[in-house]
């Protein structure tokens, strides 16, 4: 059975936005224990009190503190570059044995129009379909290289959002949560997330792009969580 600070704590990181707004000071513990009380018990498998809640919950906070929020703020502050690029339309194919030509068909005509790098174009491979993201004034190039392919969806009117991360990114868990985080409670949708190592790519509608650009820009400029 787990002990109660490690139920109180699991019950917190399943709870989207709770480690935040208790980092913030912006919840009172005593209604948020009354709230949890059930699901802590149920955890540890006996009855609990809800001031042993309450205590849980203010030793929890100096550790989301320092395993979170300090380590997360140093990633945001060195994040570089913010990257917006419109006109874009997403493709979903089913996956096929045909599909890679296809892709790499598309591919050497980009080349060839694309000798100042300005085409948008990524591909993101999953078990069961693929999707391609690209600049709208190529839409009627996909459209006839991938005729005869399964189409799963073709969104257009769309944006995306580049950002290039620090390295360190990579070992420092939380960052894309406190990124999209920020994003969620906007409601803006994000329709594709597209990422390699050091940089990530959302998509999101032209409604949407500029919101979107001036959440992430405060983020940068001035870490919230």
């Amino acid at each position: 059975m787990l002990t109660i600070p490690n139920a109180v704590e699991e019950v917190v990181k399943n709870k989207p936005f709770l480690e935040g707004a208790l980092i913030e000071g912006l919840i009172n513990l005593s209604a948020l224990a009354r709230n949890i009380k059930t699901e802590v018990e149920s955890r540890v498998g006996k009855d609990v009190t809800e001031s042993a809640i309450v205590m849980a919950l203010n030793r929890l906070v100096p550790k989301l503190e320092q395993t979170t929020k300090l380590k997360v703020q140093r990633i945001i502050d060195n994040m570089g570059d913010i990257i917006v690029r419109s006109s874009l339309t997403d493709y979903t194919f089913a996956n096929s044995v045909t599909l890679h030509s296809c892709q790499e068909k598309l591919l050497s005509h980009i080349d060839s129009l694309n000798p100042n790098k300005d085409i948008f174009c990524t591909v993101s491979q999953g078990i069961n379909e693929t999707t391609l993201v690209v600049s709208s004034q190529i839409s009627d190039l996909v459209d006839t290289i991938f005729s005869q392919e399964e189409v799963m969806s073709r969104t257009e009117s769309l944006s995306s959002i580049t950002i290039k991360l620090p390295s360190e990114n990579a070992f420092c868990p939380g960052v894309y949560y406190h990124i999209f985080k920020e994003l969620a409670w906007e409601n803006i949708n994000i329709k594709e997330i597209i990422s390699t190592t050091n940089e990530f790519t959302v998509v999101v509608s032209d409604t949407d792009i500029q919101r979107a650009f001036t959440i992430l820009m405060s983020t940068k400029r001035g870490y919230r969580m």
